[in-house]
Formats: C-alpha cells, sequence, structure tokens
C-alpha cells in the first residue's frame, strides 16, 4: 500500500504535462507498506540508493549519503538485539 500526503500543493495539468506551480516551500510524505522487495546498490560516487517495492508495482526510491546508509545500519544491528520482531 502506498499513500502520499500532499499539503495545499497546486498543479497544472497542460496539455499532458503537470507542472508544480505553487509556492516551493510546501512538503510531502510518502509512506510505502507492506515491502515485497528492498534492493541496495551504489548511486553516483558518494551515494547509496535503496529502493523498495510492494506487491502492487509502488516503489520508493531513498538516495542516501554514506554516512547515512551506515547509521540506518547500525541501527538495525541494535533493533536486532533488543527487538522480538527479528525472531
Amino acid at each position: 500500500m502506498f499513500t502520499l500526503d500532499i499539503d495545499r500543493f497546486m498543479f497544472e495539468l497542460k496539455e499532458g504535462v503537470l507542472k508544480h506551480v505553487g509556492s516551493s516551500t510546501k512538503s510531502a510524505t510518502a509512506k510505502l507498506y507492506d515491502v515485497e522487495s528492498v534492493d541496495v546498490y551504489e548511486f553516483g560516487d558518494e551515494r547509496l540508493k535503496v529502493t523498495c517495492e510492494d506487491d502492487g508495482g509502488n516503489e520508493v526510491e531513498i538516495a542516501l549519503d554514506a554516512p547515512e546508509a551506515s547509521k540506518i545500519a547500525r541501527d538495525i544491528e541494535a533493533l536486532e538485539d533488543k527487538s522480538d520482531i527479528f525472531e
């Protein structure tokens, strides 16, 4: 399941082209649940890309700097030691 929360965005659809025409200070939140596959690979010279996909073909990609990716890996390892969800 993919959810997208877009707060007060304004888009223009003209001749098949979707263009954001509102303020550049807006934000959005995207969430992907029930992930079926996760891939991690190098992206450019200094980043990693994490790609998650659900069984409906919805996909989220996240580009991370190496230190951010390392922190996530350490956080997951710490959770493995103290959480029951990994059993």
